[in-house]
């Protein structure tokens, strides 16, 4: 029996769980990048990312203020592998290594990317979010080649590279058989 003596069965029990504030938006975010990876920015929509997290609609004005926040949010989760790797390799050759690795080259993380940069291209609140992340990885992949080799233009070398790996996740993207 329940505390007010009704009998309670499973299927009336409630069918939710909380969580603490930073589980959900974490879990809000997770459920943003796994619509990007099936089906682009098209997929980035409210009720779909409700329906993957098993969030509220509110939720995500309450954890973010909005969907476009909530894509900053999601463009930074994006960032945190590769800004990861920057802080974990000391060597230019092993950054390489992790930055080509086929972590970074999934299908799910190219759809990610791709859908992240078209939205940027339009998206104020995305192209701010771009713009702190990106001088953020090319600062600190200059850092690391200026280790390397101090005697070269590090900021234009990573830019280079920089390019060189977008260019081939593209190529990738388009045609990965090649």
């Amino acid at each position: 029996l329940g505390t007010k003596g009704f009998r309670v069965t499973t299927s009336e029990a409630p069918k939710f769980r909380r969580y603490r504030s930073e589980e959900r938006a974490a879990m809000l975010v997770e459920a943003g990048l796994a619509c990007l990876a099936e089906g682009g920015i098209t997929a980035f929509t409210v009720d779909n990312i409700c329906r993957k997290s098993a969030a509220s609609r509110g939720l995500i004005a309450h954890h973010f203020g909005g969907k476009d926040q909530l894509l900053a949010a999601v463009y930074a989760a994006a960032y945190a592998p590769l800004l990861a790797d920057l802080a974990e390799a000391t060597e230019l050759e092993a950054l390489l290594d992790r930055l080509l690795s086929p972590r970074h080259f999934t299908r799910d993380v190219l759809n990610i990317w791709l859908a992240l940069w078209g939205e940027a291209a339009t998206n104020p609140v995305l192209q701010a979010e771009h713009r702190a992340h990106y001088g953020i990885f090319r600062q600190s992949l200059a850092a690391a080649i200026a280790r390397r080799s101090p005697n070269v233009n590090a900021e234009a070398k990573a830019i280079t590279l920089i390019a060189l790996i977008d260019g081939l996740w593209l190529e990738l993207c388009m045609a990965p058989d090649l």
